[in-house]
């Protein structure tokens, strides 16, 4: 089996420093901005909480049906730490093993965790935004209140954003840098 390029090695450890980010720095950020609240406000998602004003947007959401947000109803914030865990754990064994293919295997399961996780937050906005209580003080037939998954959206007089923060950022990143070292250590390996 052939073995990683100084490159390959030295990227592990790149990877793991940008994912320890995931504890230090929220993920992602979801602003909405309207003119009753011109400072605007913002929900903050962490690895393992959400924060700032995540209470004022619960309160706001009540009048229009949507559930209430809760740090507890995500078993998310049990299992990302612990799989991003396993998965830095994992890219300690890919350095010490040094082999082509054990980077390969690093990146395919980075790759479906990172899918399934957008796929995950996806459900999970379509749900909060379409499941409506139909006792709800305001009602709009048929609109629905689905936050975009990543973007910039109109929904009634809200105006709202949702895009990685720093620790989003740096796990695109990881990710970018992993299927671009995959790439060379491929192209490395033909070559030889």
């Amino acid at each position: 089996m052939k073995k990683l390029t100084t490159l390959g090695r030295f990227s592990t450890f790149i990877v793991i420093g940008f994912l320890v980010t995931l504890w230090f720095f929220p993920m992602w950020r979801i602003d909405l901005r309207a003119p009753q609240y011109p400072g605007g406000l913002t929900m903050t998602i962490w690895i393992n909480d959400v924060k700032d004003d995540v209470d004022v947007i619960n309160g706001l959401n009540h009048y229009i049906g949507m559930k209430t947000i809760h740090k507890e109803d995500f078993k998310e914030f049990v299992y990302l730490p612990i799989t991003m865990m396993l998965f830095m754990g994992l890219g300690v064994l890919v350095f010490l093993w040094n082999r082509k293919v054990g980077y390969y295997i690093w990146t395919g399961i980075f790759t479906v965790v990172g899918l399934f996780s957008f796929y995950d937050f996806y459900k999970w906005e379509y749900d909060y935004g379409h499941n409506l209580n139909p006792e709800a003080p305001i009602k709009v037939p048929g609109m629905a209140y689905q936050p975009p998954l990543i973007g910039y959206k109109k929904m009634l007089n809200f105006e709202v954003l949702s895009q990685p923060h720093v620790a989003g950022w740096f796990y695109l990143a990881a990710g970018a840098l992993l299927v671009i070292i995959t790439f060379y250590e491929w192209k490395k390996g033909k070559t030889a």
